[in-house]
C-alpha cells in the first residue's frame, strides 16, 4: 500500500474569504458570526473559528482519467442514469458476459492458483480463459503493499491472480494446498443449494410447527387478511397435508414489478421459481443432505425424525395433540444482551470486513446484514454470503426479513441446520418500499396478528434464541408498540430491540427515547429491550441507561458508521481525539479485511474499494474532538467546511466523491480507467404521507 506523505501543523494562515453570493445554506462561512450555541440550535456543528474555510468549488467536469463520473448527488445519479445506461436484453448482457470472460484479463481461477493450464479440470470447454502469456502482459501494475493471505500457512489462494503477486513466497510451489485460507464459517453448501433450486428441501420442523399452530393454509387468504386488518383473533384452522405451491413460497419475493394487491401467481415468477417436483422420498434426500454436509458447524447430532431407513416423513402424521413437540420455554437457549455493546445490522457497510473492524474497538455483539428469507430460500448464493460470520465475532446473529410464517419458519430452520449463528433476529421495522410493499419489514407492524405468527412459529421451530427489531409504528403519532410489547415475550422471542422512529419518519427526526423506556417499563421482566436511535457517544449511552435502569442495551448504527471507535470510548468513557493517521490505520485494516474476504485480484480489489467507499460517505460527516467548541459532536449536526490539522484531516473531511476516491487510491492502488461511483444511502428522507 502506498505511503502518504502529508504535512501536519495549523490550518494554513490564508484570510477567510467572504460568503459569495450564491451560498444559500447556513452551514457555510458565515457562521463565524454567530456563537456556538445559535450553531447547535441550528443544528450546525460548531467548529473553531481558525478552521473554517469557504466551501470548495465543485468544477462541472472531471479533469481527471481516472476518475469519471463520480457524483455525491442522488438525485443528479437518478437524473443522469437512464440517460447514460440504456436498457438491454437479458440475452444480451449474458452474451456480453460471456465474451467478456473470454479476455486474458479473465483468467481462469485454477489457472491463475497453479500457474499451468492443465491444473483446469474443463479444458477447452472452459469459459475463462487459459492464455497466461496474454494475461501477464495485460494484467495491471500490483498495488504497493503486502499479500493479505501471508499472514495464513501455505500460498496465496490467488495465485498470479492476486494483485500482490510480488510479494508471494514462492510462486512455484503453488500447486498444492490452494483451497482458501480463512478464519470465516457459514458457507454455503452445495448441495443443500441444489435442493433448494430444485424445490426439493424438506422442513420437517417447520412444517410439524405449522401445522401445530394451524397455518398452514395459504398466508394470501383474503379473509384472513382482512381480518388481521381489523385487528380480530384468527380462530386455528385444521391442518391440511395440502402440499404448498411456489406462490407461498415466493410471498415475500422484493420484486418490483409485482405490487402487493396483485394476485400472485406461477405465471408470474417463472423467471424466478422453478415449478415443484414430486420427490420419490423426501427424507432420504434431505437426510443426504444432512450427512453430507457433517452434522452443522455446532455439531448438533441429527434429527431423528432423519433417518435413513424410514421411507415417509414422521412429520405427516403428527397430530395437534402431540405436545410433546411444543417445546418449553425453560428449554430453549437465552442469550443476554445486558450492558453489552451491540453492533446493529447495517445493509451494504455492515459487512464482514466492517464488523471485524468494530470488534478489534471494542463492540461486543454483531450482527449480519438483512437477508431475504425468500432469497434464502430460493439458494441464492449472494443472499446466503450475508450470514458469514468471522472468528473474531464470539457473539453473533443474523437478521432475516420476510412476511409470512411460513417463509420465516423454514429459513429459521435451514438457518439451525446450516450455519453457526447464536441468534437469530427478524426484521418489523425495514422502512424500504420494496421491502414493506411486499408486506415484510414495517408494514408487519400494522399486522398484529401476523407478527404473533410470525414470531410464535419462529421461536417454536428452533432452539436458538429469537429476536426481534421494530419501529415505534408505521404512520408517525400513531405508535402501537407499547400495547404489543407485553405479549411480545409470550409469543417467545427473547428480546426486541425498539428504534425510536417511525417508519413514516425515517431518519428526519431524532429518536424519541421517552417513548423507548415507556416501552422498555411496560415489558415483562422476562423480555430484554433494546433501544436504537441516535448514540453518537459515551454520554449518550450513559444518558440512556441512567434514565432507564430496566433497558438492557443500546444498539449502535449510524454512529458505529460515522465513528466505530465509539465503543472504544463507551468502554473507556472519554471523548477519543483521534488523529487522522489513526483513522488511516482503521481504514487500512479494513482494506486487508476486505481482500481477505472477497479476494486480492482484480476483482476482489475493487469490491474492496466499492464498499470501503460506501464507507467513506458515512465517515466524512465526523468532526474531530479538537475542532469543536462544543462537545460531543450530536448525530444529526451538519458539519461545514472547514481545515483539519493536517492535509489528511481535512481531506477525510471532504463530501466529494471524488476525494474518497483520492483515499480509496492510498490503500488499494489506482482505480481502473472509466471508474465511477455515487453512494447508494439516502438516510435523511421523510416519506410522503400516503407512502406511510
Amino acid at each position: 500500500m502506498e505511503n502518504v506523505t502529508l504535512t501536519d501543523g495549523p490550518p494554513p494562515a490564508t484570510p477567510l474569504q467572504p460568503p459569495s453570493s450564491n451560498t444559500g445554506d447556513d452551514v457555510g462561512v458565515s457562521q463565524e458570526l454567530r456563537t456556538p450555541e445559535e450553531l447547535v440550535a441550528k443544528s450546525i456543528a460548531p467548529v473553531k473559528r481558525e478552521y473554517l474555510r469557504p466551501p470548495p468549488s465543485r468544477p462541472s467536469t472531471n479533469n481527471s482519467n481516472s476518475t469519471v463520473g463520480v457524483e455525491n448527488d442522488d438525485a443528479a445519479e437518478a437524473k443522469s442514469g437512464p440517460i447514460l445506461k440504456e436498457k438491454k436484453s437479458k440475452r444480451q448482457i449474458k452474451r456480453e458476459r460471456q465474451q467478456e470472460l473470454k479476455s486474458p484479463l479473465h483468467i481462469c481461477p485454477e489457472v491463475a492458483k497453479s500457474g499451468k493450464v492443465s491444473a483446469c479440470p474443463y479444458n477447452d470447454k472452459c469459459r475463462f480463459s487459459h492464455d497466461l502469456e496474454a494475461f501477464k502482459a495485460e494484467k495491471p501494475a500490483d498495488i504497493e503493499g503486502s499479500c493479505p493471505f501471508l499472514v495464513y500457512e501455505g500460498p496465496c489462494p490467488y495465485g498470479l491472480g492476486c494483485r500482490f503477486a510480488g510479494t508471494h513466497r514462492d510462486v512455484s510451489a503453488q500447486t498444492e494446498n490452494l483451497t482458501r485460507m480463512s478464519s470465516e464459517v457459514n458457507f454455503f453448501n452445495k448441495d443443500t443449494q441444489k435442493l433448494l433450486w430444485k424445490n426439493k428441501m424438506k422442513f420437517p420442523k417447520a412444517e410439524a410447527t405449522l401445522k401445530l399452530l394451524g397455518l398452514k393454509g395459504n398466508p394470501k387468504n383474503k379473509t384472513l387478511a382482512e381480518k388481521e386488518e381489523n385487528g380480530q383473533v384468527v380462530p386455528e384452522e385444521p391442518a391440511t397435508d395440502t402440499k404448498k405451491d411456489s406462490n407461498e413460497v415466493a410471498s415475500d419475493s422484493i420484486t418490483p414489478s409485482i405490487s402487493p394487491e396483485d394476485d400472485v401467481d406461477e405465471n408470474n415468477l417463472a423467471d424466478d421459481i422453478r415449478p415443484l417436483k414430486k420427490a420419490k422420498s423426501s427424507v432420504n434426500e434431505i437426510c443426504s443432505s444432512q450427512i453430507n454436509s457433517g452434522s452443522g458447524v455446532q455439531g448438533e447430532v441429527l434429527d431423528s425424525n432423519c433417518d435413513v431407513n424410514k421411507q415417509e416423513p414422521t412429520f405427516d402424521v403428527i397430530t395437534d395433540s402431540d405436545k410433546s413437540l411444543k417445546l418449553q420455554l425453560r428449554e430453549k437457549k437465552l442469550i443476554d444482551f445486558r450492558d453489552k455493546l451491540y453492533l446493529a445490522p447495517l445493509t451494504t457497510v455492515g459487512n464482514l470486513p466492517f464488523r471485524r473492524v468494530c470488534k478489534v474497538l471494542g463492540a461486543d455483539v454483531t450482527c449480519g446484514e438483512m437477508a431475504m428469507c425468500t432469497n434464502l430460500l430460493q439458494g441464492q448464493a449472494s443472499e446466503w454470503a450475508l450470514l458469514r460470520r468471522h472468528s473474531s465475532e464470539n457473539l453473533f446473529g443474523v437478521q432475516i426479513c420476510g412476511a409470512y410464517p411460513d417463509t420465516i419458519t423454514k429459513t429459521v430452520e435451514l438457518i439451525e441446520q446450516e450455519c453457526s449463528v447464536d441468534f437469530i433476529d427478524i426484521n418489523m421495522g425495514c422502512p424500504i418500499d420494496i421491502v414493506v410493499n411486499k408486506g415484510a419489514g414495517s408494514a408487519l407492524l400494522t399486522k398484529p396478528m401476523r407478527m404473533k405468527s410470525v414470531v410464535e412459529a419462529a421461536s417454536l421451530t428452533v432452539d436458538t434464541p429469537v429476536t426481534i427489531k421494530v419501529r415505534t409504528a408505521y404512520y408517525e403519532g400513531k405508535n402501537r408498540i407499547d400495547s404489543l410489547i407485553a405479549d411480545i415475550g409470550n409469543w417467545g422471542a427473547n428480546a426486541v430491540t425498539i428504534h425510536g422512529r417511525s417508519r413514516q419518519q425515517r431518519y428526519s427526526k431524532l429518536a424519541d427515547w421517552d417513548y423507548v423506556y415507556q416501552c422498555v417499563r411496560s415489558a415483562p421482566k422476562s423480555l430484554q429491550v433494546l433501544g436504537n436511535g441516535d448514540v453518537f457517544s459515551y454520554l449518550d449511552w450513559n444518558k440512556h441507561k441512567t434514565e432507564c435502569p430496566e433497558l438492557s442495551t443500546c444498539m449502535i448504527a449510524r454512529g458505529a458508521l460515522i465513528k466505530p471507535w465509539i465503543f472504544t470510548e463507551i468502554k473507556e468513557q472519554r471523548h477519543w481525539d483521534i488523529t487522522s493517521g489513526e483513522r488511516l490505520d482503521i481504514l487500512k485494516d479494513y482494506a486487508r479485511f476486505g481482500l481477505q474476504h472477497w479476494g486480492s485480484d482484480s476483482k476482489g480489489v475493487e469490491t474492496t474499494r466499492h464498499f470501503l467507499l460506501e464507507w467513506l460517505s458515512y465517515t466524512c460527516r465526523y468532526v474531530p474532538v479538537g475542532l469543536l467548541d462544543v462537545i460531543p459532536q450530536r448525530i444529526n449536526w451538519r458539519p461545514p467546511s472547514y481545515y483539519g490539522r493536517d492535509d489528511l484531516e481535512t481531506l477525510m473531511a471532504s463530501d466529494s466523491a471524488a476525494d474518497w476516491v483520492r483515499i480509496s487510491e492510498m490503500l488499494l492502488g489506482k482505480v481502473p480507467a472509466g471508474f465511477s461511483f455515487a453512494p447508494k444511502h439516502k438516510s435523511n428522507a421523510y416519506d410522503r404521507a400516503e407512502n406511510g
